[in-house]
């Protein structure tokens, strides 16, 4: 649910962007080596845990790498969405501003994914692929800025999340079958690790403005391109402003589980029991119920938020508004409200209807799409 406000939360903001500022925004002069550039930070935000950004909104200088990179879509958006959670504990939403990156570009990012891999040339045989897997898949900048009695906006943080793979795919050579090398965690650790130092040296030595500025490094476990369920943040660390040291690595408890899955009947009973009985139900009186698809995400064994994906042939607006409205009981009938849920309701066509429940809410929001 939170990841669907968040989408709404992005486009609202551009769009008061173009609007007149109210009397509660606050304007900002960001301190731009290129040019002092006058900004708007919103007065409101959406919860008391939410960022407020500064606009005109700027996307990151390297845009469009981590759509290269990542290959599975649910990565994508769980790793933003991540790395600005876990920069929570390092700059806290009442005093910081967030931005997107605005220091390391395409090139730089690029040239960092292909320096701290290990280079294995085409028509190389298949020991020396599986011996040298490319570990790194992105790395994520975000900003965090504060603003001063003089009414500047000033940098004050950076955050990075690496993505490291989970699984190696490769080809021996073009037009061969690909073939895949699973990659421990362990491992996985241990390549971040010097990933993680090569890229704070780097920016020590070559990026004069950043010389005092604390980073915040993350460590993000993908999984394989084909899971419907995104892989999760395993660890953190930071440096202090003016230093190259690591503090080692802490370790995050986060997971996303598949439901029904073999994982959510062993780690999760009650939730997966809870999700299958609201299949059962629905089955009993849709015929045209085609199956469904949950994820949970935890946070130290705690379930945060679950989202399902209830997939429907739909004959008229009429029975599209009964089944929502039966979700709607359903709903208050199988689920505790201590997490956000959210539920999709899809045709073929497009999303029908969305319902959702913050935690520690008892109504539910129902929305269903012309």
């Amino acid at each position: 649910m939170k990841k669907w406000i968040a989408s709404i939360a992005v486009i609202a903001l551009i769009l008061s962007g173009c609007t007149q500022q109210s009397s509660d925004e606050e304007e900002v002069v960001q301190d731009d080596p290129e040019q002092e550039e006058t900004s708007i930070v919103p007065s409101n935000r959406l919860s008391g845990d939410n960022y407020r950004m500064i606009l005109p909104y700027k996307p990151s200088e390297a845009r469009g790498v981590i759509t290269r990179q990542v290959a599975n879509r649910v990565d994508i958006d769980e790793m933003e969405e991540g790395l600005r959670r876990l920069s929570k504990d390092y700059y806290n939403p009442d005093d910081y501003y967030f931005q997107e990156g605005q220091y390391f570009d395409f090139s730089r990012v690029t040239d960092w994914i292909d320096q701290l891999n290990p280079e294995v040339e085409k028509g190389s045989d298949e020991k020396t692929f599986r011996e040298n897997p490319r570990y790194l898949t992105h790395v994520l900048e975000q900003n965090y800025l504060k603003s001063t009695e003089g009414g500047n906006a000033n940098l004050e943080g950076i955050s990075i999340g690496l993505a490291m793979k989970s699984v190696y795919e490769f080809q021996t050579d073009t037009g061969e079958p690909s073939q895949y090398e699973e990659i421990s965690e362990s491992e996985m650790m241990e390549q971040a690790t010097e990933i993680a130092q090569s890229i704070v040296n780097d920016i020590r030595e070559n990026d004069e403005e950043l010389s005092d500025i604390p980073i915040m490094i993350a460590v993000y476990r993908e999984e394989e391109k084909s899971s419907p369920v995104p892989g999760n943040f395993v660890a953190k660390t930071s440096v202090a402003g003016g230093s190259n040291s690591m503090d080692g690595w802490d370790d995050v408890e986060e997971e996303n589980i598949l439901f029904p899955s073999d994982e959510g009947q062993e780690k999760y009973y009650d939730d997966q029991e809870r999700v299958t009985n609201f299949g059962n139900e629905i089955r009993k009186f849709f015929p045209n119920y085609v199956g469904m698809v949950g994820e949970g995400f935890y946070i130290d064994g705690e379930l945060q938020k679950l989202r399902i994906d209830v997939p429907i042939e739909f004959y008229g607006k009429g029975e599209i508004i009964g089944f929502t409205q039966y979700v709607d009981g359903l709903i208050d009938d199988i689920f505790p409200n201590y997490y956000d849920i959210e539920i999709n309701i899809t045709s073929s066509q497009k999303t029908e209807s969305l319902l959702y429940r913050n935690a520690g809410e008892d109504d539910i929001q129902v929305h269903i799409y012309d």
